[in-house]
């Protein structure tokens, strides 16, 4: 689950590397904001009477705010600040190494308790524990990301990349989590839908998921 969640950060680093690292410094400001204000007190208050959907929305649109209605970066630093991982592991086929590669992230304590106060129950089946769909709301940032940015990205590329990074991972499991590449798609599909309506909020496409199971049932 680890390494699919950083793929989607390392898919960002491959495919877009000279936007990375010429505003690292905006983007390590801006996650260190956006961590704050997950960690914050007013954020644990505010979980105590919003459901983790509508926290979503408040998440992505304090970084909205942040950036003054620049959606692709806003979108960036919400991947940054929502995966639960200090590191991405990174893979040189040439010398066939694996290399921890640190993220841009907050300080440690920051770091922990904005892992703690993460949206965790947000789709319908999300697992029943203090974790439950945290690492999936990286999932869903990255993906609006390249959804969002497509006109700069070659999705087709994007998902070639995908296939060939992930493919070891695939081998290794028994089964695909269709959870994540569903969560992966709805992602894509919220980036392209905020080109055309920049009032969209995340929790309304997140919805359709549950709205669509819910149909099977009825």
């Amino acid at each position: 689950m680890k390494a699919k969640t950083l793929s989607i950060i390392a898919l960002i680093f491959t495919l877009n590397p000279t936007n990375i690292h010429s505003q690292q410094s905006d983007l390590s400001k801006a996650v260190n904001y956006l961590s704050e204000f997950i960690s914050s007190d007013y954020f644990i208050e505010l979980k105590k009477e919003t459901s983790d959907l509508a926290l979503v929305d408040t998440i992505y649109l304090r970084a909205i705010d942040y950036y003054q209605n620049d959606y692709a970066e806003a979108l960036l630093s919400l991947t940054f600040t929502t995966v639960p991982y200090r590191e991405v592991p990174l893979k040189i086929p040439l010398f066939n190494l694996r290399l921890s590669y640190p993220l841009i992230s907050a300080d440690e304590q920051t770091f922990k308790r904005k892992n703690e106060n993460l949206p965790s129950r947000f789709l319908h089946d999300s697992p029943e524990n203090d974790f439950g769909d945290k690492d999936k709301i990286a999932h869903f940032f990255g993906n609006a990301y390249i959804g969002y940015a497509e006109s700069i990205l070659d999705l087709a590329d994007v998902f070639g990349y995908f296939v060939e990074a992930f493919e070891e991972d695939f081998k290794a499991q028994s089964k695909i989590d269709f959870r994540d590449i569903e969560v992966n798609w709805l992602g894509v599909l919220f980036g392209n839908l905020l080109e055309e309506n920049k009032k969209i909020l995340p929790s309304e496409v997140i919805i359709t998921r549950s709205l669509r199971y819910s149909s099977f049932v009825l």
